[in-house]
């Protein structure tokens, strides 16, 4: 099981991205009149960042993308600095502030969300040599952060409503578990890169842990976007007339 997740890493991590995303867009009608749709519109974009993001692998001699060898573009964190670690939690937050419906809670989404963004901005200018060659752990866990006070503020908000009487219901809360267990999940993992050096010369330092950090993000993916899927077909509200 586990040799075949890491030999499928890619196939599973763009199946179920896909699969998310063609239930959202068949389903869109049913929720065009509420903020899922936004929803659903932000699958689609995941899915094309990741797909463009197998660039990488032809990136090789004696492939159609060789001729971006030695430069910057050679690997592809600039695309998911930009269009995950900051994308992504922006789309959330944004989204947050739609669902929410205390004032406080919208106000605070939007206050913490300003500040992820300038802080991202003012930290990927004053650290520009990482931009091409890696990651930005402060900007991971900042954005992990803003996840989950989003999600948190959503739950507060289910408890101390009605909608604790038809949570199971709500698209919104499966959304919320989702993406409140993948950031609780991920974000530590930060901490480990170290030993996944994603390179020294040609060689990676701990294969063992590279193993074990692919493993970790399929499960965390397989269970996000299952959720999604799920959620996308059992919370399908009525049509409006």
């Amino acid at each position: 099981m586990i040799e075949f997740l890491h030999q499928n890493y890619l196939y599973l991590a763009l199946g179920v991205e896909f699969l998310a995303a063609a239930i959202g867009l068949l389903l869109y009608k049913h929720y065009a009149h509420t903020a899922a749709k936004y929803f659903i519109i932000f699958l689609v974009y995941i899915f094309i960042v990741d797909l463009l993001g197998v660039y990488t692998h032809f990136v090789k001699e004696n492939k159609v993308l060789s001729f971006l060898l030695d430069t910057v573009y050679e690997k592809n964190y600039w695309l998911f600095t930009l269009t995950w670690d900051i994308g992504a939690v922006l789309f959330y937050s944004l989204y947050y502030r739609k669902i929410l419906q205390n004032r406080l809670s919208k106000i605070i989404v939007v206050g913490i969300s300003i500040l992820f963004f300038l802080f991202s901005l003012m930290y990927i200018t004053s650290h520009w040599n990482s931009f091409f060659t890696g990651f930005y752990d402060s900007i991971i866990v900042f954005g992990g952060f803003v996840i989950v006070v989003c999600t948190s503020l959503y739950f507060i908000e289910i408890l101390l409503s009605e909608k604790i009487l038809y949570f199971y219901k709500d698209l919104n809360f499966y959304i919320s578990v989702a993406i409140f267990v993948w950031w609780i999940v991920i974000t530590p993992l930060t901490f480990y890169d170290v030993y996944y050096t994603y390179e020294v010369g040609s060689k990676v330092r701990d294969w063992d842990y590279v193993h074990l950090r692919h493993q970790i993000y399929i499960l965390a993916n397989l269970f996000m976007y299952l959720t999604f899927t799920f959620a996308l077909i059992w919370c399908k509200p009525p049509k409006q007339d």
